[in-house]
């Protein structure tokens, strides 16, 4: 028999349990490996952001109709809300695409993404199409289908305000223009050579009944979903809650129904379809004229040992051959593929190469320990192990069933390994609608392919394969247990302001500093501080590995003033010799996914000023995470943040001049509904009370007042829509700061989210404002004395607002602050 090299890479899922690992699959899982083997088929479900997609049909391709499926996202949606932290813009997109990653991993499709950002809620695709280039993201999604040669493409949303979205809207539209476009190789042909025009056979509109939406029809094919799989041991419908729970920055828990649902679906455009969703789609092996290959694959499932998966390897071994000689290259080279992560699944084979540090820099020489172990009894033999180019070692261990064998070695990280990052993230877009991304032959992938890799040579039987073997760092967490990650590549240095908002002193000066974190020793270093010119500099800077140094910078009010009229940017970097350092370390950690790292650029927005706050203590009450406690520390304010103890008697608040609650307080604080009577009783004893935006879902208590109102989701999504002043003379409008039309200038995203409706009369509407052709909304703010103190409702979205350091939000924040002083 003829020696067969194959390639196994299994650095594509990185999560915070065994991602890292090489792993063995379950019986049950392999089963379902050599059955998807049969079929010559892909399907790509298109929608706009991450849990968009249908989790339950997802579930049912993949699972029961073993069809490789994808769900190309237009964003990584990072213009959402986050329930669990502070994070926005690109860094919830982060939070986000991992999210979505590790959704797919309980569902088992695959995940694309466009360079489209996600710039937030939007009414119409018209107004999407203002923010997005259609002619760019469509590129991305002719990349995608060429790439990955669906046969049918299902859109989640219709291309009109059915979908409830503009985003949602535009991805229908992209969708249908790229299924068109991926047939011509005339259109979007930059790439055409390595992926050839591919022609879509049925693209299809997948409706459905959400709330008062209804796009469902009874002459349209319908498809029940939801059925039991006792591989699984759910059905699709449970299956689907579960991986569409994992949106948890999102706040998307779903309850996992069993039983059989309905899916509708509506012809787009391409062949008709009657009985299947593949209606005259050669799914077999009679599609590349090798019904013989479907002969062997049906043989090997009819004898398949679910007690010994490894007792199908000869036939396993025995296929690749056939499959090897086919002459179609996409399908020889997928099949090849799954068939070969089917070989190394039924031996049972884990590998791990693991250090116990969790990043480290280009050059540096680590101790690793590698693992491998095969659980069946066929022969394997570890032929050798190449640590990174060039480092070789020989072996000819006999894995011996179900023992481990362990290697001890020094890896140098290559000199040239770059950082770990996101790759849309790793350089500043000229266009705010999409991400630049430098190497055109990533887009379209969830996250930069990870090629720090040890490779093994195992020997199966008579066939030699090569296995990838990420990088890793592990530990051993007391509640977690063994926590492997994969091995961060960190910059020599990495330098950050104190914060990325400043507040000019008194005298104009400004005071601020520059905390460094090096990785490697560094001698005579140079801080500069730049503001379109060199403002000043610390120079003889010496660092050692591992201590934190924090450089105080001061510019005095003469400098200043001689800089940017108006607000300005400081920009820092570490001047090493002749090589200048520039990045800030961004770490992300949330149990339900990995660790996560980017870099931005070193600065800090330095405001001047113009505004006043009578009040000076202020209470907190955390809700999502925002930076009003940072923001009001800034401007000189006492911040407490209260605890559970604080809010038991009204009685230990009344030392704080106002009390303001975080963003979706209600809906994250389950004892918001014994702390709001002692905030009301709070306000009511001459207290000021400012409780910020709350969503509709899962609300702690509905009494978020002294009187009445409602919750809806409407919304102003145009930043700039006009504010009109109802109330004037509002106090909230000319004490302590007047504010102006002037104030409501160069806001971000949005003017604000969930407003009220069906508002007691009590309360003072002191805004009005809309989107372009909607009818005027009054909830923005609700305002109203109560007792001998007030109250304040807003859904204004201050958390946007601040981080961006808008000036104008920042003078009305405190003028609501300041209402009873």
């Amino acid at each position: 028999m003829r020696r067969i090299v194959l390639l196994l890479s299994a650095v594509l899922l990185c999560t915070h349990t065994i991602g890292q690992q090489v792993r063995p699959a379950t019986s049950a899982e392999i089963y379902h490996e050599i059955s998807q083997l049969k079929n010559l088929v892909n399907v790509l479900y298109v929608a706009a952001h991450p849990d968009d997609e249908n989790t339950r049909l997802l579930a049912w391709l993949v699972n029961d109709q073993n069809i490789r499926t994808a769900y190309l996202s237009l964003t990584r949606g990072d213009g959402g809300q986050n329930i669990l932290g502070s994070e926005q813009g690109p860094a919830l997109g982060l939070i986000r695409t991992h999210e979505l990653m590790e959704a797919r991993k309980i569902d088992g499709a695959e995940q694309f993404f466009t360079r489209a950002v996600d710039f937030g809620f939007s009414k119409t695709s018209q107004e999407t199409f203002k923010h997005w280039n259609p002619d760019v993201i469509t590129h991305d999604a002719v990349r995608v289908i060429r790439m990955f040669r669906p046969d049918v493409i299902i859109c989640r949303f219709p291309p009109t305000t059915e979908a409830g979205h503009g985003q949602h809207a535009a991805s229908a539209i992209i969708a249908k223009k790229a299924a068109y476009a991926s047939g011509d190789p005339k259109k979007y042909n930059d790439n055409i050579e390595k992926y050839p025009a591919w022609e879509v056979t049925r693209l299809l509109f997948n409706s459905y009944k959400f709330g008062n939406r209804n796009t469902t029809s009874e002459d349209q094919f319908k498809l029940k979903l939801g059925q039991y799989n006792a591989l699984l041991g759910v059905g699709y419908s449970e299956l689907a809650g579960r991986s569409r729970s994992v949106h948890k920055s999102q706040g998307a828990g779903t309850p996992s129904v069993p039983g059989v649902q309905t899916e509708y679906f509506k012809l787009v455009g391409g062949a008709e379809f009657k009985k299947s969703l593949f209606d005259d789609i050669d799914m077999t092996w009679k599609r590349v004229d090798r019904k013989d290959i479907g002969k062997t694959i049906d043989s090997i499932l009819e004898h398949y040992d679910f007690k010994a998966p490894e007792n199908s390897l000869h036939s396993l071994l025995a296929l690749r051959p056939q499959i090897a000689s086919v002459k179609d290259a996409y399908w020889r080279d997928e099949k090849l593929a799954e068939l070969d992560k089917v070989i190394l699944h039924c031996v049972g084979l884990l590998a791990e190469v693991y250090s116990n540090t969790p990043q480290t820099i280009a050059g540096t020489t680590l101790p690793f320990t590698l693992h491998v172990i095969s659980r069946s009894g066929v022969p394997v033999r570890l032929k050798g192990v190449e640590w990174t180019k060039g480092d070789t070692s020989s072996y000819n261990i006999k894995l011996q069933d179900d023992s481990l064998v362990t290697l001890e070695h020094n890896i140098t990280i290559p000199a040239n390994t770059p950082i770990t990052e996101p790759y849309w993230l790793s350089q500043t877009s000229g266009d705010p609608g999409v991400y630049a991304v430098s190497n055109d032959s990533l887009i379209g992938l969830p996250e930069t392919p990870d090629n720090l890799n040890v490779k093994l040579t195992v020997k199966i039987g008579h066939e030699l394969f090569n296995v990838d073997v990420p990088l890793s760092y592990k530990k051993l967490d007391p509640i977690k247990g063994d926590v492997v990650e994969q091995l961060r590549i960190v910059p020599d240095v990495v330098l950050d302001f104190s914060s990325q908002l400043v507040v000019t002193q008194p005298d104009g000066s400004v005071k601020t500093s520059v905390v460094i974190r090096p990785f490697k020793d560094i001698s005579d270093a140079t801080l500069a501080i730049t503001e379109q010119r060199l403002v000043t500099k610390v120079e003889h800077i010496n660092l050692k590995a591992g201590v934190e140094v924090s450089i105080p910078v001061n510019i005095s009010s003469g400098e200043a003033s001689s800089l940017s009229k108006g607000d300005f940017y400081l920009n820092a970097s570490l001047m090493v010799g002749q090589r200048a350092y520039g990045k800030s370390q961004h770490v992300i950690q949330y149990s339900h996914i990995p660790t996560l790292q980017y870099f931005t650029s070193p600065y800090t927005k330095v405001l001047r000023d113009n505004w006043k706050c009578t009040a000076r203590k202020i209470g907190y009450v955390e809700g999502a995470g925002d930076f009003i406690p940072a923001m009001l520390k800034l401007a000189g304010l006492q911040v407490t943040v209260l605890k559970d103890n604080d809010l038991s008697d009204a009685g230990k608040l009344k030392q704080y001049d106002a009390i303001i609650t975080g963003i979706r307080a209600v809906n994250t604080q389950k004892k918001m509904v014994s702390w709001m009577p002692v905030l009301l009783q709070y306000a009511e004893n001459g207290g000021t009370l400012v409780i910020q935006y709350n969503t509709l879902q899962d609300l702690a208590t509905q009494k978020m007042g002294p009187y009445p109102f409602t919750l809806t989701d409407d919304r102003v999504t145009d930043e700039d829509a006009k504010v009109t002043f109802l109330k004037p003379d509002s106090r909230l409008l000319n004490y302590p700061n007047k504010i102006t039309e002037a104030d409501f200038k160069d806001w971000v995203q949005e003017r604000g989210l969930y407003f009220a409706s069906k508002i007691d009369e009590h309360y003072e509407t002191p805004f009005q404002m809309n989107d372009s052709g909607e009818q005027p909304l009054k909830g923005s703010t609700l305002y109203c004395k109560y007792g001998k103190g007030h109250y304040i409702y807003t859904s204004l979205s201050f958390f946007r607002q601040l981080p961006a350091g808008n000036k104008g939000a920042i003078r009305l924040l405190m003028n609501m602050l300041s209402a009873g002083k």
